[in-house]
């Protein structure tokens, strides 16, 4: 039966009159109204649990008591005071919990933004400034995000690009170390490790001195290419590169930080500290907020005003950001996500042995992937089984996405229990019969876009 939405339809319309389509990806013709815990309500009363934590930034869940107080009582004192001319003890005891949680024994600092595009575009501003070199490297297939800055890092999708040039100078692209879709067929962990680093010294020695290279931005897992999880030896092969050539390493956490993979932030699955840490989604549950934290030394050698914006840090996000840590160590999330995830992925694996067109499964913690493929020999992208199985799953009272073209993106609210992801997991697989039988017809096609 289909989902009665007279509301949402009608809202959607309006929409569309409107805004600019630059600014969506379209899934389905959801208006959404409220939400609580892993679940969300629509403007005609539907309720869906939710596998997308609004693109993986509501890790504390929807509206949660303590954040929600947290912001109700720092708006009743102070809203803004703009940080740049001024002081507020919110981002003072922001700055230190976060110094607490980033990985590395070194003497850090902070500076904040609005988002993780823009926490990006300061990232390169610090790296340059403090190494006094111009050249980025960041890797084909990653999405940092659409200021200039960020959508310079990024190189996943053609339309995020087309008509906007010149981007930034000085940013090369580097292939990023895929063990599903390798290079060459038969390949094993280790070869992808190797010939991904060797792609790197070769860009060193033909075209790209080492020696003028501030940093290199990299995803601990490749969020938007398809939740990619690298090989543990690469990223330690690639501080290691770092380290010889004197070159920053920034981890891009926007995705994957503030458990969810199970750690505070995704490079620490790998055991490697990194120089800096950009974040961003999840940071303040919803709230407007991004920023970087590094080593103190990178942000020393910039003076004002070379990266601030007025409302960047204000009182409001800072409190909801606090919150939002200690809920995530209050309430053992990061333990929720590493003992829900690995069910949650043993559970995928176990559907992968049934429907041929899961080609691969993989992930850590709850940021996990599935892969559709027209053929798990040639691993064609399955756009269409990701479009059919997403629009049949929101049938059935799920939020379920897809990116990359064919990956489901299995990223919930970290609050989400186990009843209600065996009550998601079984409507998905429910979603795959329906799919494998043809009976979800082509006309979904016309409504579900993806990313």
């Amino acid at each position: 039966m289909a989902l009665h939405i007279p509301k949402c339809l009608e809202l959607v319309d309006l929409d569309q009159q409107m805004t600019s389509p630059a600014a969506k990806v379209p899934y389905y013709p959801l208006v959404v109204d409220k939400g609580k815990g892993a679940t969300v309500t629509d403007v005609d009363g539907n309720q869906y649990i939710d596998l997308l934590a609004s693109a993986g930034a509501i890790n504390t869940g929807h509206c949660h008591p303590k954040v929600v107080e947290a912001i109700k009582k720092q708006t009743e004192q102070l809203i803004l005071y703009t940080p740049v001319y001024m002081y507020h003890r919110p981002l003072i005891d922001l700055s230190q919990k976060l110094i607490e949680i980033t990985p590395g024994n070194y003497r850090k600092r902070v500076f904040y933004g609005l988002c993780g595009s823009d926490a990006n575009d300061g990232a390169i501003k610090m790296a340059r400034t403090a190494t006094k070199r111009k050249k980025i490297l960041s890797f084909l297939r990653a999405y940092h995000g659409s200021t200039y800055g960020a959508i310079s890092l990024s190189a996943v999708s053609l339309p995020m690009r087309r008509g906007l040039g010149p981007l930034l100078p000085e940013i090369h692209h580097i292939p990023y170390p895929d063990t599903y879709r390798t290079p060459f067929a038969g390949m094993s962990e280790e070869d992808v490790t190797a010939y991904s680093i060797e792609r790197i010294k070769e860009l060193f020695t033909t075209c790209v001195p080492a020696e003028e290279v501030a940093a290199i931005f990299f995803e601990p897992i490749q969020g938007d290419a398809g939740l990619i999880v690298p090989p543990t030896g690469y990223v330690k092969a690639l501080r290691e590169l770092c380290d010889t050539y004197g070159i920053l390493l920034i981890s891009e956490e926007v995705q994957q930080g503030f458990g969810r993979t199970g750690k505070w932030f995704g490079i620490e699955n790998f055991d490697v500290i990194p120089d800096a840490i950009v974040m961003g989604k999840a940071i303040a549950s919803g709230m407007p907020l991004g920023g970087v934290v590094a080593k103190a030394e990178l942000m020393e050698q910039w003076e004002a005003p070379a990266h601030l914006f007025t409302a960047a840090g204000n009182p409001v996000c800072c409190a909801a950001a606090s919150a939002t840590i200690d809920v995530i160590k209050e309430e053992n999330l990061r333990e929720n996500a590493t003992e829900i995830g690995a069910y949650t992925l043993s559970r995928f694996k176990e559907m992968q042995k049934r429907f041929e067109f899961i080609g691969d499964v993989r992930g850590i913690g709850l940021s996990i992937g599935v892969d559709l493929v027209k053929d798990r020999t040639t691993k064609e992208r399955n756009t269409e089984a990701a479009a059919k199985v997403c629009y049949q799953a929101w049938q059935k009272g799920l939020l379920l996405s897809f990116f990359s073209g064919s990956v489901l993106r299995i990223q919930p609210p970290l609050v989400i229990s186990k009843q209600q992801i065996d009550t998601a997991l079984a409507k998905i697989e429910e979603a795959f019969e329906e799919y494998e039988a043809g009976a979800i017809p082509d006309s979904v096609l016309e409504t579900v876009k993806g990313w």
